[in-house]
């Protein structure tokens, strides 16, 4: 696609964000999260959220990332240092998003965000990369596995008004280097 890139968020991005992401995850978690939790957000909070992110993130090694099909955002991606307890935060990063809106699928938007948060972790030293998968997202775990991750068998269980299930998937990012 040649009007298609990838670049840090900025602070005028969040509301095209905040967007994609409720109405991405109304469409695609429809059968995986219970109704009530996908209408709870608040459009103009979710935004401030990825404003924050954007703009003051927790660490120079946390960025959000937007895919663009012209000077529209289709998709996003925020990476940090993975804060899981069995993790090594100097090592593993985690892919806390990965967005892609619906009507832009298929278009190499997902590849060109996992890419460059890839790049990043790589720059910023990491020698793994993970992220939390909803149980039943069948669609970013074929991505995922597509692009090399696999489940590394951790298991995890989010209360949004019932048990929802969550699969971590990793990848090893060294290229070859010891840690």
């Amino acid at each position: 696609m040649a009007d298609a890139s990838v670049r840090a968020a900025r602070a005028d991005d969040a509301a095209a964000i905040a967007a994609l992401q409720l109405r991405t995850w109304r469409v695609t978690c429809a059968d995986i999260l219970p109704s009530d939790a996908l209408h709870q957000f608040d459009e103009a909070t979710v935004a401030q959220q990825w404003r924050d992110s954007a703009v003051r993130p927790p660490s120079p090694r946390h960025r959000v990332l937007v895919a663009l099909e012209g000077m529209t955002v289709v998709g996003v991606a925020a990476t940090g240092p993975a804060g899981d307890l069995d993790s090594e935060a100097l090592l593993d990063g985690e892919l806390v998003a990965l967005i892609v809106d619906a009507d832009h699928g298929r278009r190499g938007h997902g590849s060109r965000l996992l890419a460059a948060a890839v790049d990043h972790f790589q720059g910023d030293g990491f020698r793994r990369a993970q992220t939390w998968v909803l149980d039943g997202d069948d669609a970013l775990v074929g991505f995922l596995t597509g692009a090399g991750w696999a489940a590394d068998g951790s298991r995890r269980e989010l209360d949004m008004g019932r048990a929802v299930e969550q699969r971590r998937f990793h990848t090893d990012i060294s290229n070859g280097e010891g840690p």
